[in-house]
């Protein structure tokens, strides 16, 4: 069994000037990021490799983190994608807890948390009150901050230097990061789409592979001709991290789909470009919504559903009025747009994430009604073609 950690010293430091102190676990390392927060109580890993926390650092919630360890990134699904992970490493600059576990139980578990992150390179501060660090965040938003663990880490006029000297979270095209150089596919079927990954999270391919699609996964950039050149039934906009207004070529590809009748679906990242496809505007939320009991109420329907959710921005309703989008759900808490839909193309886009992992699964029917949109298009331009024959 793994000795607990040793003393080590830990400092983070907020742009607003507080400094916190604890004992640092995972890699030495000294790191700059946005801190923000996830409400969570399990599913550490799934976030930790979630492309969306890209440049961030993540403050959990939950008081024991790393009480069941870390799975195997070896073991696969059925579909060859890893089981427990939602991308192939750590994205999370870094991460702050009240506490770590460093004797974890658990059938699965191969690694510790601090074994896994020192091996990732990412560095951990634990001790903290997150309590009073989320109401700070809370009261005064999200804010850059820099976090540094070792034998002799950097004095706090050092770690002020740096952030000064760091480039903000919003001005880093981290999408460009986490996205593929060229298109990866997956599975065999007759029914093919395509994902614009903007940093997609693996279960979000594992769901519509699972409802009998081959998929492709092609770069955030691609143009409207290079994604119709894989024929798609429909293509998925995907998650993704960053400020939306920097993915200017996805929003370009994507107004295209949405006019050329292409069943498009977004979620979360991809919900914020559909939205600026078709005229409308986004802003930055004051600290986001992080975890996985976010709740949400389908405009058409008036039914509530707790969603696992990971944005800091989101669509501005207003800006909707010029628009032929919709809002399809409205968060609970703050009113927000978590949902999109067209009224007339076949696009659709959920704030939320359906694919969930690590849960609540409540919202997986949003993948099943894009397959129906999917399967309706199909069916249209069949009919289509027997009509033009006929004339």
């Amino acid at each position: 069994m793994e000795k607990p950690e040793g003393s080590r010293p830990a400092f983070l430091l907020l742009e607003d000037g507080t400094l916190l102190l604890g004992t640092g676990f995972g890699a030495e390392a000294t790191v700059v990021g946005e801190l923000v927060f996830n409400t969570g109580m399990v599913g550490y890993p799934e976030s930790m490799t979630d492309p969306s926390y890209s440049g961030q650092v993540l403050c959990f919630t939950y008081p024991l983190i790393g009480n069941y360890g870390v799975p195997s990134m070896e073991e696969k699904d059925v579909f060859g994608l890893p089981r427990y992970f939602e991308s192939a490493s750590v994205k999370v600059t870094g991460i702050v807890v009240q506490e770590h576990c460093a004797r974890p139980s658990h059938w699965a578990s191969v690694q510790t948390l601090s074994r896994w992150m020192e091996d990732q390179g990412v560095p951990g501060i634990e001790g903290v009150d997150t309590r009073a660090l989320v109401t700070t965040i809370r009261e005064r938003g999200v804010m850059m901050c820099a976090l540094a663990t070792g034998r002799e880490p950097p004095s706090r006029r050092e770690l002020k230097r740096l952030l000064e000297r760091s480039a903000r979270y919003d001005s880093v095209d981290y999408v460009k990061q986490v996205s593929v150089s060229r298109p990866a596919a997956y599975g065999i079927s007759d029914k093919k789409m395509v994902v614009v990954d903007c940093g997609v999270k693996e279960s979000i391919i594992r769901n519509m592979l699972g409802r009998g699609y081959s998929v492709v996964r092609v770069p955030f950039d691609s143009p409207y001709a290079e994604i119709m050149k894989h024929d798609p039934a429909g293509v998925i906009v995907s998650n993704g991290p960053g400020d939306p207004r920097l993915c200017a070529e996805t929003v370009k590809a994507t107004s295209r789909l949405v006019d050329s009748g292409v069943p498009v679906l977004g979620i979360c990242l991809g919900e914020q470009v559909l939205g600026m496809s078709q005229g409308g505007e986004t802003y930055k939320l004051k600290y986001g919504h992080r975890g996985q009991n976010k709740p949400v109420v389908e405009t058409t329907s008036g039914r509530g559903y707790v969603t696992s959710q990971n944005h800091g921005y989101a669509v501005d309703p207003e800006s909707l009025s010029k628009t032929e989008l919709k809002p399809w759900f409205v968060n609970g808490d703050d009113r927000s747009v978590e949902g999109l839909f067209h009224v007339s193309k076949p696009a659709i886009a959920v704030q939320f994430h359906p694919e969930a992992a690590p849960g609540p699964y409540d919202t997986e029917f949003v993948f099943d009604r894009f397959a129906e949109m999917m399967l309706a298009q199909k069916k249209s331009a069949a009919g289509e073609r027997v009509r033009s024959m006929k004339a």
